[in-house]
């Protein structure tokens, strides 16, 4: 480091504010119940290897503390959807190979220093640039269209994308990989063409490149196919968090996040009083009313205003008027004592209660991944 730099390290940290903080909101993150759900999957599916994902701020878990945690826990690789995702895990020191899934600027293909990183290419053009331009090595995982018609190489395409990685020694083919566009549905119909064309594609790029290591489509859902897929490698995504989105089969998942809040203010209010913006909600009769600090700003989805509960100890307490951007309103009227910064489950483990991820999501007629990707990043995360 250069005297400037050490000058600059002394004045942060002369300057930066001693003090500690207790946070209003925290984001608990169970590790007993991330390495269960990993653990039901391998024991389900023993013939596959599990690669997490973890874009995303790994669905509102925290990226870098989910990866620190599996970390060595002999997966082939961790799932992200951008090259800011992986440069975040490699500067957080994590070590597991990363697969980039999204797209990168071509650019940034052609200059991956990354160690241990590896791109999926999704479009024959990107592919015939590389073949043109890449010199040096890259590990790609080739994406192949089975019938999504959202990213991949066309069928149609595949003896140009073969003759594209041929001609080039420095792109080094590692996977293969599709998706299913609807695996977590009752149907079967659609998933099956899909299987028929993927095993096909398996057998063609085997023949063509005997040295490729994975082979994939499947993400949580598809994992009830895998006996009838030429694959060896899961993409656990929904059902790592403890979220089981296939409706084909029951597996024992435990939900791996808490958010807990407090109590910040209590009033009593009178039979025909109005609560929160809008006044949609009415009192019908002498009520006390609780607020805690988390609104749409903290994850909150405003669709639960009126409809969603919280948690104070063993009662269910209902939202009342609409969820602000930092607050939101609760009557706590059925709990004899409440006190001021008495804890809130805003978002419980307990798939059964009203305010667990997949009961919000039936009540904001949305999918669970919504209810967590939207818990932002500056929540703090606590692995326990």
């Amino acid at each position: 480091m250069t005297k400037l730099g050490n000058i600059r390290k002394v004045l942060n940290k002369v300057l930066r504010p001693n003090v500690d903080y207790q946070p209003l909101i925290e984001v608990r993150v169970f590790k007993d119940a991330l390495l269960h759900n990993l653990n039901e999957y391998r024991d389900k599916y023993p013939k596959l290897q599990f690669a997490p994902v973890v874009k995303s701020n790994a669905y509102g878990h925290g990226m870098v503390e989910v990866a620190k945690l599996l970390d060595g826990q002999q997966v082939p690789f961790f799932m992200v959807d951008s090259f800011y995702e992986a440069l975040v895990l490699r500067r957080a020191a994590i070590k597991t190979k990363i697969l980039v899934l999204g797209y990168c600027r071509q650019e940034q293909l052609l200059s991956a220093k990354l160690k241990d990183v590896s791109f999926g290419i999704i479009d024959l053009q990107i592919l015939k640039n590389l073949s043109a331009k890449l010199n040096r090595p890259l590990n790609i995982h080739l994406k192949i269209d089975t019938g999504m018609h959202r990213q991949g190489i066309m069928i149609s395409e595949i003896p140009d994308a073969i003759a594209a990685i041929k001609s080039n020694k420095n792109i080094i083919i590692e996977g293969v990989c599709s998706h299913f566009a609807d695996a977590d549905s009752s149907q079967k119909d659609f998933t099956n063409k899909q299987i028929e064309a993927w095993n096909n594609v398996a057998k063609t790029f085997r023949a063509a490149f005997p040295e490729i290591k994975y082979f994939h489509t499947s993400a949580t859902a598809g994992m009830y196919f895998a006996g009838e897929i030429d694959v060896n490698v899961g993409r656990l995504g929904i059902g790592l968090y403890g979220i089981n989105q296939s409706p084909h089969k029951p597996l024992n998942l435990k939900p791996a996040m808490e958010m807990v809040s407090l109590v910040s203010s209590i009033r009593n209010i009178s039979a025909g009083e109005k609560v929160g913006y809008g006044i949609s909600f009415e009192s019908p009769q002498p009520m006390k009313i609780a607020t805690v600090p988390v609104g749409y700003n903290e994850g909150v989805d405003r669709r639960l205003s009126n409809k969603g509960s919280y948690k104070i100890g063993n009662t269910f307490c209902p939202l009342v008027g609409r969820v602000s951007m930092n607050i939101s309103s609760v009557d706590v009227s059925a709990i004899k004592d409440v006190n001021l910064e008495q804890e809130v489950i805003v978002i419980s483990t307990n798939k059964t209660d009203k305010n667990s991820v997949e009961n919000m999501a039936k009540i904001c007629e949305c999918i669970p991944y919504e209810i967590l990707v939207h818990i932002p990043q500056h929540l703090r995360r606590i692995l326990i």
